[in-house]
């Protein structure tokens, strides 16, 4: 025990190696033989991980000290007004790590001090660098495929919205948090941009909106939550794809349906009424115009939106709490991984955003370690080196042992050998009987004969 059984992805962000260095060092400190030899830990391992964070642990052995200068600096990184100030400006290259001074002088500097007066939060640049490759790629191409249709280009423009749809997707999730990502003189673009790219991404119009905001954080995964996993067995594939099938055929009536019962006309309405004119806009679209380009440009984007989705959402709360499951802190979970937080906006810190779904995307990290304390006594899961897709897929493989080994034990988890680790998480992927919903929510969320 006390070492991590992989090394670190290389292509952590700065932050997330920070979170990461802090936990890693305190479940060191509970290692049973601190005098027997040990194999290399990811710090030790692998320098290159090292070049996407200035931020070099502390020398003093109090674990205590080395958390308070990690939140201090975590902070400076997203203060504008400290020296370490960070924006992020693109997903896959730290700022840090462009050197090239004459690039820098005559393009990425000019470039950030621009960007950094059009987003609403100065470290937010990102943004801007791919609402522009949007821009400059997605509508271009999606306009020529209905002007003059090739099957190669149809699938080469598939291949890269599926490389898209992810960020863009999180992106938005910003956006609908925040109701916009852009500084308040930009307000029509704020405004206008979801409706051209939405259905480009997968998304119909408004519906991520209603259904995330206005259903889902409202509901918390609980049992009147239409993308709630309590009522199934998480690690079965027939479950899963019930839960999946559903929410393709059904949320378009499921929605609107919710929002009536809950006594909110006016959200049912808009719910549905966007919704069933975005079909209304596919349909025209399919049948009028270009059929081919149609399936393309927005047929297939919807359908392989859908499904991620819905299996990311399953991923982010297979592992609920067999004790206290209408807890944040034990309902959904924690990532350190790359495809999450380096390339979708800090995404893996979900518990973090259910804690606070106003909380801006950076803060995320900084937010962690300032409640770790209480993430353990939370007993709540953090996981590294793994996303959602591939935690939804070793789970439905019954592969808990690889789930295990990507734990990060906090608190009493350090404790258990990999076999409890296993039986701990086959517990937490049960399915709820109504019985138990009654007794754990409350006799008006089950369905009880």
């Amino acid at each position: 025990m006390g070492r991590l059984p992989f090394p670190a992805d290389a292509e952590l962000t700065g932050p997330d190696r920070v979170v990461l260095s802090v936990l890693q060092k305190e479940y060191e400190s509970h290692e049973n033989a601190p005098d027997k030899p040990s194999s290399e830990t990811a710090e030790e391992s692998d320098d290159s991980a090292k070049k996407h964070s200035k931020f070099v642990s502390p020398s003093p052995e109090d674990l205590q000290d080395q958390e308070q200068q990690a939140i201090a600096y975590l902070r400076n990184l997203n203060n504008p007004k400290s020296d370490d100030f960070e924006p992020t400006i693109f997903s896959s290259v730290d700022e840090p790590d462009i050197k090239n001074p004459i690039f820098r002088q005559w393009i990425i500097d000019p470039y950030i001090r621009w960007a950094r007066t059009v987003v609403r939060v100065e470290t937010d640049v990102v943004m801007v660098t791919h609402l522009l490759l949007y821009s400059c790629t997605t509508l271009p191409s999606a306009m020529y495929l209905f002007y003059n249709f090739h099957w190669w280009h149809a699938v080469i423009h598939c291949v890269i919205q599926g490389w898209y749809m992810g960020a863009y997707t999180l992106l938005r999730h910003q956006h609908i948090h925040m109701r916009g990502v852009l500084a308040k003189r930009y307000a029509i673009i704020d405004q206008l941009f979801p409706y051209i790219l939405d259905p480009a991404m997968g998304h119909t119009w408004n519906s991520y909106y209603y259904h995330h905001v206005k259903h889902h954080h409202v509901e918390g995964n609980g049992p009147d939550d239409l993308s709630s996993t309590v009522r199934y067995q998480r690690d079965d594939v027939w479950d899963f794809l019930h839960y999946v099938g559903r929410f393709y055929f059904l949320i378009w009536f499921d929605l609107p349906r919710y929002f009536l019962r809950t006594r909110k006309p006016g959200l049912a309405f808009k719910a549905g009424g966007w919704e069933i004119g975005n079909y209304a806009f596919l349909y025209t679209m399919f049948t009028f115009v270009n059929t081919r380009a149609t399936i393309f440009v927005f047929l297939i984007p919807l359908a392989l939106m859908r499904l991620a989705l819905m299996t990311g959402n399953w991923g982010q709360h297979a592992l609920v709490d067999e004790v206290e499951p209408d807890s944040d802190f034990r309902s959904s979970i924690t990532l350190i991984d790359v495809p999450s937080n380096r390339y979708c906006y800090n995404d893996g810190y979900h518990t973090s955003h259910h804690l606070n779904p106003l909380r801006h995307w950076r803060d995320h990290p900084v937010a962690f370690l300032s409640q770790k304390k209480q993430y353990a006594d939370e007993n709540a899961l953090v996981f590294y080196n793994i996303d959602y897709m591939f935690l939804t897929i070793n789970l439905l493989r019954k592969n808990y042992e690889h789930v295990a080994k990507c734990l990060v034990p906090m608190g009493d988890q350090m404790k258990l050998t990999l076999d409890e680790r296993v039986a701990m998480l086959k517990r937490k992927t049960r399915k709820f009987t109504e019985e138990e919903i009654a007794e754990k929510w409350g006799k008006q969320y089950a369905n009880l004969k």
